[in-house]
């Protein structure tokens, strides 16, 4: 199972550096092209998306979170931080998985 990770240029830089595969978006156009392309890819298990791209993109994101096995999507915080009132990553796993991490 491959991750794929959609964000900011330096979030998909980053993840680049540990081998995990991506691509940068800057508006809800290239947030979708860069959906449609990790779906594409069977192989690919977990869509990691910075949470403000999913937000350009929140109808075709919530179809796959909310109805489809797989790709797990995981929402992170960019690089400015977390929103306020968003759950935190922690929050998020540990409701996932019902463990307290």
């Amino acid at each position: 199972m491959k991750y794929f990770v959609i964000g900011d240029e330096e979030a998909v830089l980053g993840f680049g550096l540990v081998g995990i595969q991506g691509l940068k978006a800057e508006n809800p156009k290239e947030a979708e092209k860069a959906f449609k392309t990790a779906l594409e890819d069977t192989n690919i298990g977990i869509i990691i998306i910075e949470d403000k791209i999913a937000d350009m993109i929140r109808p075709v994101v919530d179809k796959y979170i909310f109805t489809e096995q797989f790709p797990l999507i995981v929402e992170v915080p960019g690089r400015a931080g977390k929103d306020p009132g968003r759950r935190s990553i922690r929050a998020m796993v540990n409701e996932a998985i019902g463990i307290k991490l």
